[in-house]
């Protein structure tokens, strides 16, 4: 059966836009709303929430504070039977008078104006404890997920030179209540080196992310996070030692889910210390790995081809191969990674158009054993210098992100060009995203519904079938399956079926692949330029 919440504006009072607001998201939450209208007296509220046994009642009041304290004063007063009958009370009104109501000490909860549409949905779903001002924060992903759900998880990367401001920071924004995910950046010695100190360069403490040394510094960086909404931490698989530091991570960090790639973090990208082969060989014991233990896994896989100038056609069907090795590895739960503005000059009707591709050509593969949660970005390569610029940049690319309906955006903070993000950045990032996530979810335009995104999606699945297929033909006779085969995935890579420009002169890979931007999609083109269907392409490379 629903509860029931009633609400009203009191006295004199006719601005309602808040209550509406609340209503609609407590509509939203499954209770059943009762609105009064605007300029209602205290008997009548009294009285409503009596007739409709009433759960919950919300009152506001937006204009003089000090007639509005009088005013409370006297509805605290006449409702307080209702209150010691176990009906829950809320406000919401002007700073000046949601701080005297919070001093009032009756309401539950007391709303100023601006706190973000999920927060308030999460009060209203009531996951609490004690008090409805103590939420609990649901502590794995896939839970998480579940709860806040229609908004999507935030998550955005915070490591910065040293472990003192790092830990700082990490508190500062887990109060800020902004963040779902701390994605914690360690620095490159510690992903490759960590259990290798003689390894360790001191000349590059801190390069890249947080200087992590000791299991101790992860777990204080972790009880960092204890606080405020109770964040979500998680970091990458590493790129040596990756199953030590899979269950260092677990028993520290508790890793919300694990993020590796399946051809990069090696010898070809200079990030590691295996050959091609043989790192894809070890990401695919960490994917068991976590698969055993019931940890989700993310493949960061195609941003990286398409980061490399890679035809759009390549970063579909890599983020094929990455959901079909998670499955085929015994992963559960698949967080399909779409990252945007990857190459920066795709059009937003070509990128979606791209993105959507990938979650299409990834879909039959979902399963009861085999769920597919999608997280979309903001290029890492796409934003501009200039930091209005940035802003706005960050704000459009959320709003055309959630054309696709996330569970997990990961925000990319908009100061990306300039400089790692600190807390104070991270926190404002956060603050234009989530503003941006409201609007797409109150209702906007069904741009995936738009004839030439259409049309390009089908091109695209038919273009990527050909690869893969052109995969299937080098299969050597002992290979069981090509896409799970590290020989043949590698293979694929060195004849050129997967290529990216900037992948010339590497020796893991051909490198020869020419590509351009033409009318919003990056294409492969010859020598002269012009568009090269994917068949020709292949037929050319598959010749030779």
């Amino acid at each position: 059966m629903k509860k029931t919440v009633i609400a009203a504006a009191l006295g004199e009072c006719v601005h309602v836009a808040g209550i509406s607001n609340f209503l609609r998201l407590a509509d939203q939450a499954g209770w059943k709303t009762v609105f009064l209208g605007p300029a209602v007296s205290i008997e009548k509220v009294i009285e409503a929430a009596k007739r409709e046994k009433a759960d919950l009642v919300g009152v506001s009041y937006r204009l003089t504070p000090e007639t509005g304290e009088r005013l409370l004063g006297e509805f605290t007063e006449a409702a307080d039977e209702l209150r010691s009958s176990g009906v829950r009370f809320v406000f919401g009104g002007t700073p000046p008078l949601a701080e005297k109501a919070n001093k009032i000490g009756f309401f539950e909860l007391v709303f100023e104006g601006g706190e973000p549409d999920d927060q308030v949905l999460a009060f209203l779903k009531g996951e609490t404890k004690g008090t409805a001002t103590s939420i609990e924060y649901p502590q794995n992903t896939i839970d998480r997920i579940k709860w806040k759900a229609p908004y999507p998880l935030l998550r955005h990367h915070f490591g910065l030179p040293t472990m003192e401001a790092t830990l700082a920071g990490i508190e500062k924004i887990a109060e800020s209540k902004v963040l779902d995910v701390i994605s914690l950046g360690i620095d490159q010695d510690a992903q490759e080196n960590f259990f290798h100190p003689e390894r360790q360069n001191p000349r590059q403490k801190g390069a890249g992310g947080v200087p992590v040394r000791t299991r101790e510094d992860y777990i204080a960086l972790y009880q960092a996070s204890q606080r405020g909404n109770f964040p979500l931490m998680r970091t990458y698989s590493g790129t040596d030692d990756f199953i030590k530091l899979a269950e260092l991570y677990t028993e520290t960090i508790h890793n919300a889910w694990c993020a590796i790639p399946l051809f990069w973090f090696n010898k070809m990208d200079g990030r590691g210390p295996w050959d091609l082969e043989g790192s894809i060989r070890e990401h695919q014991q960490v994917m068991r790995w976590y698969g055993e233990h019931n940890i989700p896994v993310e493949l960061n896989e195609s941003h990286h081809w398409g980061m490399r100038d890679a035809p759009d056609v390549i970063c579909v069907v890599s983020a094929f191969l990455a959901a079909y090795n998670a499955r085929a590895f015994g992963v559960k739960d698949y967080i399909a990674q779409l990252m945007f503005n990857s190459p920066p000059g795709l059009s937003d009707a070509m990128d979606l158009a791209k993105m959507a591709a990938m979650l299409q050509i990834i879909e039959p593969l979902r399963s009861d054993n085999f769920r597919i949660f999608k997280q979309t970005r903001t290029g890492l390569l796409s934003y501009p210098l200039d930091p209005s610029a940035a802003r706005a940049h960050l704000a459009t690319s959320i709003y055309l992100q959630m054309a696709l309906k996330p569970d997990i955006v990961h925000i990319v903070g908009y100061t990306e060009a300039d400089h790692a993000a600190t807390a104070e950045d991270v926190i404002e990032s956060c603050t234009i995203a989530r503003r941006a996530i409201e609007n797409a979810i109150r209702g906007g335009p069904d741009m995936l519904s738009d004839a030439a995104i259409k049309a390009r999606i089908n091109w695209l699945l038919n273009s990527a079938s050909l690869t893969l297929n052109a995969i299937r033909s080098i299969v050597p006779h002992s290979s069981k399956d090509p896409f799970i085969d590290p020989e043949v995935l590698s293979m694929a890579v060195k004849k050129g079926i997967l290529d990216a420009p900037q992948l010339m002169n590497n020796e893991y890979a051909k490198g020869t692949i020419k590509t351009r931007i033409i009318n919003g999609c990056c294409k492969t083109v010859n020598a002269l330029g012009k568009p090269v269907a994917e068949k020709y392409r292949l037929d050319n490379l598959l010749d030779t």
